[in-house]
């Protein structure tokens, strides 16, 4: 198991890849901030990964 993070680039607020993999889109959850953050955000490589092993990160 990988454990991937972006950061946002107007705020700093820390998202977890496998969020951004099962929301595909996600508004910033920083404080005050509008910024919307994309699966496709993600470098290829982290992309794929996510793809690949999608069972492996679901919550139950």
């Amino acid at each position: 198991m990988r454990i991937e993070t972006t950061s946002c680039p107007d705020c700093g607020t820390i998202i977890a890849a496998n969020v951004l993999e099962s929301e595909r889109t996600l508004k910033c959850p920083g404080l005050g901030c509008g910024r919307v953050h994309r699966f496709t955000d993600l470098s290829a490589d982290v992309q794929r990964h996510y793809e690949a092993n999608h069972d492996r990160y679901q919550m139950e």
